[in-house]
Parts: C-alpha cells; sequence; structure tokens
C-alpha cells in the first residue's frame, strides 16, 4: 500500500517552482506540465500530488516527511530563497526543533497554507 497526499494550488507555476527550486521536489510525471490540473512530484521516497482542481475546502492540507537531517536540509531550503517570515510567531517555522514527543521537526508552509513538516526521530 501506498499513500500519496494531494495539496490544492492556486497558481500552478509559482507552486512547481517552489516545490523544485527550493523543496528539491522533481516532477516525475512525463506529460505533466505547468498547465496541467494535476503534476505528480517526487523526493526520494516521498510522492506528492499538487492540483489546481479539487474543492476549495482542500487548501491547508498537512503532511510528515521524515528525513535523516532535518538541521541540514533546513539550511538548504534557505539558502534557496525559502521565506519564513510569514510566520514569525511560529519556531517551528524558524528552524528545527526538538519536540517533546521525540522528534526534531521543521515546518514548511506553501503560499496555498499546505505545510510539510519535515522530522526526524531524536535519539
Amino acid at each position: 500500500m501506498q499513500i500519496i497526499p494531494l495539496f490544492k494550488v492556486s497558481d500552478m507555476r509559482a507552486a512547481i517552482r517552489y516545490y523544485t527550486e527550493v523543496l528539491d521536489f522533481v516532477m516525475t510525471w512525463p506529460d505533466d506540465t505547468a498547465d496541467s490540473p494535476v503534476v505528480d512530484l517526487g523526493h526520494e521516497q516521498t510522492e506528492l500530488q499538487i492540483t489546481t482542481y479539487e474543492n476549495e475546502r482542500l487548501f491547508g492540507s498537512v503532511v510528515y516527511v521524515y528525513t535523516t537531517n532535518v538541521d541540514a536540509l533546513f539550511t538548504k531550503y534557505k539558502s534557496r530563497g525559502l521565506d519564513t517570515s510569514g510566520k514569525s510567531n511560529s519556531p517551528v517555522h524558524q528552524g528545527p526543533v526538538d519536540q517533546t514527543w521525540g522528534r526534531r521537526e521543521f515546518y514548511v508552509t506553501d503560499a496555498d497554507g499546505n505545510t510539510l513538516r519535515f522530522c526526524q526521530n531524536i535519539d
């Protein structure tokens, strides 16, 4: 079984740029373009779909993404232009945070309110 989350986006071109240029995803379906209503994205073992279709209530989805080094990933994303100013009151959007539930996490929220929660288990 495999689960692939679907994020609603309002501007496909901007979303593709954000996910591919800042967050390391690549377009995985050969026929997808910026004019496609649904685009398949992949990064290592992670898959994600973004769509301009679907119900307006779909905005604001949340997905956990497990990784081996959240600190290095956050640093890389910041160097590529990840803007954290829109969530200045959220420490977990400003950089990796050790959570009481045993994970080190940082959150990335796109322009449409969809959030990727990058995390790794604390040993």
